[in-house]
């Protein structure tokens, strides 16, 4: 009950950006909220981000699980875009948009409501790793509908996030500590961040009409987010490698997450049909409740069994 209240409460800023677009209309202006996100509070939030806790390379092999899957994961959507699809933006938001995911505002939260504060430095490394997946593999495909690939790859150098989270990793490494105030002033600028992303998607999301949905694109990024994905994940996690219930559960939880609204503002950013995204995002979400009651079932009855 409890982790249901915390996602419903985080989605009132979803309809608060709702209803503003609804009502304001043309005056709440969508690609200047992103472009003040992706360019001057997203590096704040990356930075901040990696910086809350004391990382470890022995801790490395949770997010090697998560990125390797997630590799794995990106060759098979973009064969099947490549067979299913022939607009480019079509085959790049089903290439990435499965392995984006919500690892943050919605995968610590589950974690912590399965495992309880354990699960807090596993999913903070899948988070940190995500991160990097986003600011690049992400904005390489999205750019990939207009641009070139040397554009594309250009485009990952030329924001400040990816640079941020460099940083951030090198003074947490070497153990190079912030001065309060500046912590402070940040974590102001992640908290902004998180809230503007939310609101921008209800902004987005006040645009669909349900007659345009692209129900194949829902349909293929659907089958591969809650059906292919869970059993190449569970395949790997649970039966082949030899590794606690714990990180497998958390790595297989991270990767099940539904579509994080990152996608909305990178797909907003590079005009790659913003808002096909923005409804995978909302339909991934309304599935992704009943989906997580089966799957957590489902992992707790066969680890009592013995079975995992």
């Amino acid at each position: 009950m409890d982790i249901a209240i915390a996602i419903l409460s985080i989605y009132v800023f979803i309809l608060i950006g709702y209803i503003a677009k609804k009502t304001l209309k043309e005056e709440m202006n969508e690609k200047g909220l992103i472009l003040l996100s992706i360019y001057f509070l997203q590096p704040m939030l990356s930075f901040w981000g990696l910086s809350t806790k004391s990382l470890s390379l022995d801790l490395l092999q949770t997010p090697f699980l998560y990125v390797s899957i997630s590799l794995g994961g990106v060759i098979i959507s973009a064969v099947v875009a490549q067979l299913f699809f022939t607009e480019q933006k079509e085959r790049s938001i089903v290439t990435i948009s499965v392995i984006i995911g919500n690892t943050g505002n919605l995968g610590i939260p589950l974690g912590i409501a399965l495992f309880g504060d354990e699960s807090i430095i596993y999913t903070s490394m899948i988070n940190v790793a995500n991160v990097f997946i986003v600011y690049t593999l992400g904005v390489f495909y999205y750019s990939r509908g207009n641009s070139s690939i040397k554009e594309s790859l250009m485009n990952i150098i030329k924001l400040p996030v990816i640079w941020f989270a460099t940083l951030a990793l090198i003074f947490n490494f070497a153990h190079i500590s912030i001065h309060p105030a500046i912590f402070k002033a940040l974590e102001m600028g992640a908290y902004c961040t998180m809230v503007i992303q939310l609101i921008i998607f209800g902004m987005y999301l006040c645009n669909v009409k349900l007659k345009s949905i692209n129900k194949k694109l829902l349909l293929y990024v659907s089958l591969l987010k809650f059906i292919l994905t869970p059993i190449v994940a569970a395949l790997i996690l649970f039966v082949w490698l030899p590794i606690p219930y714990i990180v497998a559960t958390l790595v297989f939880l991270e990767l099940i997450v539904p579509l994080a609204v990152t996608n909305v503002n990178l797909s907003a950013l590079y005009d790659c049909r913003p808002l096909d995204v923005t409804a995978l995002i909302f339909f991934t979400s309304l599935l992704f409740i009943p989906f997580f009651i089966i799957i957590s079932y489902v992992l707790h009855y066969w680890h009592s069994i013995g079975v995992l």
